[in-house]
C-alpha cells in the first residue's frame, strides 16, 4: 500500500508556495509507493461536507515554480477548530471539527500532512500534532516575522515589488516636489518596510517596532526643502502605531476570519502631517496585495524548493512535529513548539539594518 502525504496551503498566499509544492512532489517520485494530494482552500477541503482533494503528480507541477499563488488554493477563515457552520436561520456558529478531520484521514490512508503556513497556520499544526496527527510545518509569510529560520519564502519577493514600487514613487516625488508616503505589509513586523526603505533610499522609515511622534516626521520632511523645492519619500508599514500604542484597521467582517484588516495608516499620517501644518503635496500610495503576488524571485523559488524536498523527508524518516527552517547555510528544522514561542521581529536596538538605516540620515519618527 502507497504512503500518503496530504499538503496544505494556509493564510494569506505567498510567492513561492507553488514551489514549495512542487518540491514535495519532484522528491516523493525519486521514491517508491509514495502518493501527494493536495487539500483545497488550506484543511477547508478535509472539513467540508464535499470533500476537495486532488492527487498532485509530477505533471502537475511541471513549470510551477515559476508561478505565483498556489494551486490548491488558501484560505485565513475557518479551520479544524473553527470551521463556519451556517444554520438554517442564516446565522453561522463555529464548529470543532478536528475530530471529524482525524477520522476522515484515518480513513483516507493518509500517513501525515504537510502544513504550508505562517504563524496562525503552524499553530494549528502544532494543535493537531498534539491530537495524534503526524504534522510537518512548512513556514510561509511575506512578513518574514517566525523567529526559528533566517528568512521565510515569499519575503524577497514582497520587498523586491516594493522597492520597484517605491523607485518609480522617488522620481515622481522629485518631479513635483512631493511628499510621497508609501503603505506596505508586514503586521506587527517592520521587515519589508525596513528592507524596502534602505533598497529604495527613504528618507522616512516607519515601523511597528518604533512607535512614531508625526512631528519628528514633520521635522524631518522641512530638511528636504529649500525655498518650497524638494521632495520627501516615505516608506510606513501597515502595522505602524504612534506612541499611544494604536493601530489602524478594521475588524473582520467575513464568516470565519479573526484577523484585523490592518491598513490606512498611510493615509492617517498624511493627515496629521498636515494638521501640524506641512504645505507641500503630500500624496499616499498602498501597495496591498501586489506584494502578495506574481513571480516568484530565484532566491524564493530555490528556498522554497529546498522546503519542499526536506519537508517530504522529514515525514519520510517520521520526524513529525517539526517546522523546515533555514538557517545558513543549513535547511533543517525545529520542534514547532519551540518555533512558536516568540515572532521575529525588528530589534531596534540591535538590529545592524537599524544601525545602517540611521547611519544613512533615515529617519524613524522616534
Amino acid at each position: 500500500m502507497a504512503h500518503k502525504i496530504l499538503v496544505a496551503t494556509g493564510g494569506g498566499d505567498c510567492p513561492g508556495l507553488n514551489a514549495v509544492i512542487r518540491g514535495i512532489v519532484k522528491r516523493s517520485a525519486q521514491e517508491t509507493d509514495w502518493e501527494i494530494y493536495g487539500c483545497i482552500e488550506s484543511f477547508n477541503g478535509i472539513l467540508k461536507d464535499n470533500i476537495e482533494i486532488v492527487r498532485l503528480t509530477e505533471q502537475m507541477v511541471s513549470g510551477l515554480h515559476v508561478k505565483g499563488g498556489t494551486i490548491i488554493k488558501t484560505t485565513n477563515k475557518g479551520g479544524p477548530f473553527h470551521f463556519p457552520v451556517k444554520q438554517p436561520d442564516g446565522s453561522w456558529v463555529m464548529e470543532d471539527r478536528s475530530q471529524l478531520m482525524k477520522r476522515r484521514l484515518e480513513e483516507m490512508g493518509f500517513d501525515a500532512i504537510i502544513n504550508i503556513g505562517g504563524d496562525g497556520s503552524q499553530g494549528i499544526s502544532l494543535k493537531l500534532m498534539e491530537m495524534g496527527i503526524p504534522v510537518v510545518g512548512v513556514p510561509k509569510t511575506i512578513d518574514n516575522d517566525l523567529s526559528s529560520t533566517d528568512f521565510t519564502f515569499g519575503f524577497q519577493t514582497a520587498v523586491q515589488i516594493a522597492t520597484e514600487a517605491f523607485d518609480k514613487l522617488v522620481t515622481t516625488a522629485e518631479s513635483h516636489n512631493r511628499v510621497f508616503i508609501m503603505e506596505v505589509m508586514g503586521r506587527d513586523a517592520g521587515w519589508i518596510a525596513l528592507h524596502t526603505a534602505i533598497a529604495g533610499g527613504a528618507e522616512v522609515c516607519i515601523i511597528p517596532e518604533i512607535p512614531y511622534d508625526p512631528r519628528k516626521i514633520a521635522e524631518k520632511i522641512e530638511t528636504r526643502y529649500q525655498n518650497g523645492m524638494g521632495f520627501c519619500n516615505i516608506v510606513i508599514a501597515e502595522g505602524a502605531k504612534k506612541t499611544d500604542g494604536k493601530v489602524t484597521g478594521q475588524a473582520p467582517t467575513a464568516v470565519g476570519d479573526r484577523h484585523i484588516k490592518l491598513g490606512g495608516v498611510g493615509e492617517v499620517l498624511r493627515q496629521e502631517l498636515l494638521e501640524l501644518g506641512i504645505e507641500h503635496d503630500v500624496r499616499v500610495t498602498v501597495l496591498g496585495h501586489l506584494q502578495r503576488g506574481g513571480t516568484p524571485v530565484a532566491y524564493d523559488r530555490i528556498l522554497a524548493t529546498e522546503f519542499g524536498v526536506k519537508a517530504f523527508e522529514l515525514v519520510k524518516d517520521k520526524q513529525y512535529g517539526q517546522l523546515v527552517v533555514y538557517r545558513h547555510p543549513n535547511i533543517s528544522s525545529v520542534p514547532l513548539a519551540d518555533a512558536l514561542k516568540s515572532p521575529h521581529l525588528v530589534c531596534p536596538d540591535k538590529d545592524f539594518l537599524i544601525h545602517t538605516a540611521r547611519s544613512v540620515g533615515m529617519a524613524f519618527g522616534d
